[in-house]
C-alpha cells in the first residue's frame, strides 16, 4: 500500500462585504484545506472549524496533522471514520480521501459513491442579518432569486420577515434563528410567518432546550440544524422536527453524510443541504449529499468576494457541478 503524504494550511478569503448573523459578523473566512499524495495523484478536502462547536483553525489541523504516521501506515477513509469524530478535521481528510480515490480510479466521485451523474441545482441565497432597512434592501437585490434564507434571531424579527418580503414579493424564503428563539416565540411568530410566506425555519430553540418541540402544534415545519451532526442524532430528534440539514462539516464529511441522508429520508425526515461559510472547494461535495434534497443552502461563494480556481460556476442560484480540477 502506497504511503500518503499529508498538508493541512489555513487559508483566508474575504467576504463580499460582511456576513452577519445573531453570533457576530465576518469580513473574512479562515478555512482548513487537506491535501493527501501519494506521489503521483492529489486529493483535496477543506472543512471551516465552528466556534458553535468548539473548534479552531488551529485545533482542527493539529487533529489532522496528529494522523500523518496513521497515513503513512495505510490508513484509509474507512478507517478514518472511527478515528476522528465527526465534524471539521475529519470532513477535510474525508473529503480528500474521495477526491484522492477518484483521481486515482480516472473516475468520478459520484460515480465511485454509487450515485446518480450530478445535475445543476438551485441554491437559496442568505440574507444576512441587519435592520429591516438594511434587509429589505438585500432582498431588493436578490428578489430575483427563487429562494432566500433570512438570519433571524432577535426582539424584532417579524419586521424583517416583512421587510424582506417587501423586498422580495416572490421568493420563496426559509429562516435561520440559530438557536435564538423561545418556545413562547416559536408559537407566536410561526402563524405570521407562514402568511408571509416562509416555508421553514431552521433551529428556533437551542439543541439542547429543544425537547419542548416534541409536543406542540408545528405549522411553521421545523429543521433541526445545531441538533442534527450525524446517524446517531437521528432517534432523538424523531418528534421534535421535520426536516434534518446535513451539512458535511458536521457530520465529518461526505461518507457519514451520505449514510445519514438515506437513514434520515427512511425516518420519514425531508432533507436540506446546507454548508458553513466556505468556498467551491467545501461546496463540491455538499452538491452531492443536495441531490434531490427539497431546500439546498450551498451559497457559500456567493456571499464571498473571492474564490478558488476553477471555481463553482454559478448562473444566479443555479449552481453547477464542479470540475475534476477542483474536486471529485
Amino acid at each position: 500500500m502506497t504511503a500518503l503524504s499529508l498538508t493541512a494550511t489555513e487559508d483566508i478569503f474575504p467576504v463580499a462585504g460582511s456576513f452577519t448573523i445573531s453570533r457576530g459578523s465576518r469580513t473574512e473566512i479562515h478555512v482548513v484545506t487537506v491535501t493527501l499524495s501519494d506521489g503521483t495523484h492529489t486529493g483535496r478536502g477543506e472543512s471551516v472549524p465552528y466556534a458553535r462547536y468548539h473548534e479552531t483553525v488551529d485545533g482542527v489541523i493539529g487533529d489532522i496533522l496528529a494522523l500523518e504516521e496513521d497515513l503513512k501506515a495505510g490508513l484509509d477513509r474507512f478507517g478514518l471514520q472511527d478515528r476522528l469524530k465527526p465534524g471539521a478535521a475529519r470532513n477535510a481528510l474525508d473529503c480528500a480521501f474521495w477526491d484522492l480515490e477518484a483521481k486515482r480510479a480516472g473516475k468520478p466521485v459520484w460515480q465511485l459513491a454509487g450515485l446518480k451523474a450530478p445535475e445543476p441545482l438551485t441554491t437559496a441565497y442568505t440574507i444576512s442579518l441587519g435592520t429591516p432597512e438594511k434587509m429589505q434592501a438585500q432582498a431588493g437585490e436578490n428578489a430575483h432569486r427563487p429562494l432566500l434564507k433570512v438570519k433571524l434571531g432577535t426582539d424584532d424579527d417579524l419586521g424583517r420577515i416583512e421587510a424582506v418580503r417587501k423586498g422580495a414579493p416572490d421568493a420563496t424564503i426559509i429562516v435561520d434563528a440559530n438557536e435564538g428563539w423561545t418556545l413562547e416565540a416559536y408559537q407566536k411568530l410561526a402563524p405570521q410567518l407562514v402568511r408571509l410566506g416562509v416555508a421553514l425555519v431552521e433551529q428556533p430553540l437551542p439543541a439542547s432546550d429543544d425537547e419542548a418541540l416534541r409536543h406542540i402544534y408545528r405549522p411553521l415545519p421545523v429543521c433541526a440544524d445545531e441538533s442534527c451532526h450525524d446517524r446517531r442524532s437521528l432517534e432523538a430528534l424523531e418528534g421534535k422536527y421535520d426536516a434534518v440539514n446535513i451539512k458535511i462539516d458536521k457530520t465529518g464529511g461526505l461518507t457519514e453524510a451520505l449514510q445519514l441522508k438515506r437513514e434520515a429520508m427512511e425516518a420519514g425526515f425531508k432533507i436540506m443541504t446546507g454548508c458553513m461559510l466556505g468556498t467551491s472547494l467545501a461546496m463540491a461535495p455538499a452538491m452531492l449529499v443536495a441531490a434531490g434534497a427539497p431546500f439546498v443552502d450551498l451559497d457559500g461563494p456567493l456571499l464571498l468576494a473571492k474564490d478558488r480556481d476553477h471555481a463553482i460556476r454559478f448562473d444566479g442560484s443555479v449552481m453547477h457541478p464542479a470540475e475534476p480540477a477542483l474536486w471529485g
